[in-house]
């Protein structure tokens, strides 16, 4: 499925664009042409022909008969059905060794959804134009353990239906489901109990674990610490989010001032709470704060902010961590607390440690205005008219952080080092989410299986197709850019930025309005050069040109998550985790949301979309640990 074990290339000779993650894969793009499809006359009988051809072979162990009903390159991709790790696996071969091993499939049946015309079996498009059509139908699905949702794309060939893609996603476990509608709390004990507490007294006691511990220790109160923490309140699974922040929701609002999302509110919503109705399509930083402080009371979400780790350890042999936290309850009120969690999970974001390049020479040395790193830049100052701002980076808050400049009337200047993949916001509306995260679309949970159905390879050949189409539509404003100097990429194998975002984490800009002004010469452009030298007042670049500036911010990134384990929890928790992000062998994401190499120690990021759905996984995957139900090597 993958090109090369791993990108093996020196970095320096191969186009930004095309760089990963380091130890990570470049995945292939699936040539989806080669599949001859003819639809079958009665799509409701072929389809569930297939599911009891399926059913009669897994039941009886039929491995030969199983594969039978894949077309020779078909995918299977599975998030916990068949084993407790997200697995692809590609043709009839690896497929049957895959599910031969250990002594059987753990899958006991499916059945073909038909509860929604989203889910019932349709005709399909398999690629990213509408060509390559075949029956699509959602799942329900059965395992040892637990219960879940599919989605099986299958074509007609020598007058029976075979699978090209089919995807098994646990969605509950079986004794331990969500505490959610018909198994919700009754909310009160009626009866003379003297001396009871009251809600809000249950709540507090609970808050403050204080006649228990938690059994999850989450590090973060962003999108990564709140929805892994909403999903374990649902499963019975105690946890803690500490931030050292002083508010839920305060790593949004402390972030540049007129920071706004890019993604959709049909895309964002979260676990079990939907945005309002009247949601703007474009959340802003400080609502979508305010929104993450109510999320946490709603769901009751036990958080400690202005807190922070002072020491932990994790024994092997107790299979728990020792873990010292100062929380600051109130000013010169300092409380330190000793406790022993089974697990902790690192949400400190996506990325690790801010990639700042203090080595540059001359960089202490500046006199100016500011200088500072993108996630330390709070906004341009009102009146900035004579003044001069140098932003370096081309990526989505190099490009706010420049718009935020002009808009202050300031000279600025954007330095574009390699290429940058572009798309405007009304694209990605208009043609990369729709039909799927949109107002029409169907229930946010149904898009999320369908997308995550999709293997990677596949998703990589769909998604060449999306970026033309949105190239399409951007054209005059992507010419205008390159009119401008400013150069342009169109992501891995021309796959646009949702690959780009998953092989390497960043190199784009979802255009909201600078590139406009980048076209009509309003932000200055300084495209291929690497920076000398921080001058006392500017920079110097390898070309031997200056450029003065009163302001320098550097929009230049993250480092991997593991940079921040590093800092938080020492050297030797960091060498035994794996690195994060980028694709593996299979076409799924490394480390994140799974086993990280080390017991009871997880690593949770990624944009809403991400955490709305892999917080089910990693939830589900805990519970299981918790109950016995697997153990860590399993």
């Amino acid at each position: 499925m993958a090109s090369a074990a791993t990108q093996s290339m020196a970095t320096d000779d191969i186009p930004s664009y095309q760089r990963v993650e380091p130890g990570s894969i470049n995945i292939d793009v699936e040539d989806l042409t080669k599949i001859k499809t003819e639809q079958p006359k009665d799509i409701d009988k072929a389809t569930e022909e297939w599911a009891s051809a399926f059913n009669k072979a897994i039941q009886s162990h039929d491995h030969a008969g199983l594969t039978d009903l894949f077309l020779p390159n078909a995918f299977w991709r599975d998030h916990l059905c068949l084993t407790w790790d997200f697995h692809t696996m590609k043709g009839t071969d690896k497929i049957k060794e895959f599910v031969a091993q250990g002594g059987g499939c753990r899958l006991k049946n499916i059945e073909v959804d038909r509860s929604s015309d989203f889910r019932k079996p349709v005709v399909a498009g398999f690629d990213g134009q509408g060509k390559v059509q075949g029956v699509q139908t959602f799942l329900t699905t059965e395992s040892d353990v637990g219960r879940g949702m599919g989605v099986a794309r299958l074509v007609q060939t020598e007058g029976k239906l075979k699978a090209f893609t089919l995807f098994t996603s646990m969605r509950e476990l079986k004794g331990h489901e969500e505490a959610t509608f018909g198994r919700r709390p009754e909310g009160v004990s009626h009866g003379g109990q003297p001396g009871r507490k009251n809600w809000q007294e249950r709540r507090i006691a609970d808050e403050n674990f204080e006649d228990s511990e938690p059994t999850v220790l989450i590090l973060g109160a962003g999108q990564g610490g709140l929805t892994p923490a909403a999903r374990l309140k649902m499963l019975g699974v105690s946890a803690l989010i500490i931030d050292r922040n002083e508010r839920v929701g305060d790593n949004w609002r402390q972030r540049y001032h007129q920071l706004t999302l890019h993604d959709p509110v049909w895309y964002d919503h979260l676990p079990y709470i939907n945005f309002p109705a009247n949601w703007p399509i474009f959340t802003p930083k400080d609502k979508l704060a305010e929104f993450f402080e109510t999320y946490a009371k709603l769901l009751e979400l036990n958080v400690w902010t202005s807190t922070e780790i002072k020491a932990s350890n994790w024994d092997q042999s107790k299979g728990q961590w020792t873990v010292v936290l100062e929380r600051r309850k109130e000013p010169g009120v300092v409380e330190t607390r000793t406790l022993h969690p089974k697990h902790i999970i690192q949400a400190t974001g996506h990325s690790g440690e801010k990639n700042f390049p203090s080595h540059i020479p001359g960089i202490s040395g500046f006199k100016g205005d500011r200088l500072c790193h993108s996630s330390e830049f709070t906004g341009a100052k009102m009146d900035g008219k004579g003044k001069n701002a140098i932003v370096v980076g081309c990526c989505n808050s190099g490009h706010d952080i420049a718009q935020d400049f002009y808009e202050k009337g300031y000279d600025v200047t954007m330095i574009q080092r390699s290429s940058t993949c572009v798309a405007s916001s009304k694209a990605i509306l208009e043609i990369g989410l729709a039909g799927l995260y949109d107002e029409q679309g169907p229930p946010v949970e149904d898009a999320d299986v369908a997308f995550w159905s999709i293997p990677a390879s596949v998703l990589k050949s769909i998604q060449i197709d999306v970026t033309a189409a949105q190239n399409k539509h951007d054209e005059k404003i992507l010419q205008g850019l390159e009119k401008a100097g400013f150069k342009l990429d169109q992501g891995p194998d021309r796959a646009g930025l949702f690959m780009k975002y998953f092989q390497r984490g960043g190199g784009y800009y979802i255009d909201v309005g600078a590139s406009q002004l980048i076209a009509d010469g309003k932000i200055k452009i300084k495209q291929g050069q690497e920076i000398a030298e921080v001058l006392p007042h500017g920079i110097k670049f390898a070309d031997g040109t200056e450029l003065s500036a009163d302001e320098i911010v550097f929009a230049t990134g993250y480092k991997n998550m593991r940079t921040q384990t590093r800092k938080i929890f020492g050297d030797e928790l960091a060498e035994q985790v794996n690195d994060v992000w980028g694709f593996d062998e299979e076409g799924e994401l490394r480390t994140m949301w799974r086993k990280t190499g080390h017991p009871g120690f997880w690593f949770f990021g990624g944009n809403l979309a991400l955490c709305r759905y892999w917080s089910r996984m990693v939830a589900l995957q805990i519970k299981a640990l918790e109950e016995g139900i697997c153990k860590y090597d399993d």
